[in-house]
């Protein structure tokens, strides 16, 4: 691993690159990121389930699984509709059920509440617009970045707590793939935490064992061999 102010950065084959997307999390979960309870937990536990879920992952590859989790990660934000879990048509519905009552409330010669509701109704129409314009455009960002973006540069991944960025490099003389990955803890004091405890892993782990998905239930099944042990979460044991 090479450190420098720009980050921690291996260079290697798949495994390299997995490994090193592990010790990091692992090291980020000995400081209480991953905890909301924690000092860094309550800043940074949400932007570290991210980083979770986008590090490469043994089982997966960069053009096809790590490619879609980049360009969802760099899509455009949720506007108010999607938050509040509304689709367009169902704004776009409310908006005419609020000119509908403005009108009424006209006839009634309440004309305050009339132009509530009609000021309601431009708002719920916009939040629509809003909603659908987002959309289309998420479905041109995905198909342009996955075809074309990154042919031309790194799989990237970018919130408050990591910065980073995988991409391919030449193949080896084996003719296997290699790769290059960087990863920058963005806070610089848990950063700094981060390098000493990298630092102890080396020490401490003579191998470390990288995380893969397994088929366990059809070896069980074919075998008679006993289920693994489940993991604190409740999910089966994948490391080998």
């Amino acid at each position: 691993m090479e450190e420098s102010i720009s980050g921690f950065k291996v260079r290697g084959e798949w495994a390299d690159v997995v490994e090193h997307g592990e010790r990091i999390t692992y090291a980020l979960r000995d400081e209480g990121v991953h905890d909301p309870d924690h000092d860094y937990g309550a800043r940074f536990a949400r932007a570290f389930d991210e980083w979770d879920e986008w590090r490469p992952k043994a089982h997966e590859t960069l053009e096809a699984d790590v490619s879609e989790k980049t360009a969802e990660q760099a899509s455009v934000e949720e506007g108010k509709g999607e938050k509040a879990g509304k689709e367009p048509d169902e704004d776009i519905k409310t908006a005419g059920e609020k000119i509908t009552a403005s009108y009424e409330q006209l006839e009634d010669d309440d004309a305050e509440a009339a132009m509530d509701n009609w000021k309601e109704s431009i708002d719920y129409v916009a939040r629509a617009a809003d909603s659908a314009g987002r959309k289309a455009l998420r479905r041109v960002e995905d198909t342009v970045y996955q075809n074309v973006m990154t042919q031309l540069a790194p799989y990237y991944f970018d919130n408050e707590l990591i910065s980073a960025n995988v991409q391919q490099a030449a193949r080896n003389s084996n003719n296997s793939e290699r790769f290059v990955f960087e990863v920058n803890v963005n806070d610089d004091d848990l950063k700094d935490r981060v390098s000493d405890r990298l630092a102890e892993l080396d020490d401490e782990i003579d191998r470390w064992h990288v995380e893969v998905e397994k088929d366990t239930d059809a070896a069980e099944a074919i075998e008679g061999a006993e289920p693994p042990p489940e993991a604190e979460d409740g999910s089966k044991s994948t490391t080998n």
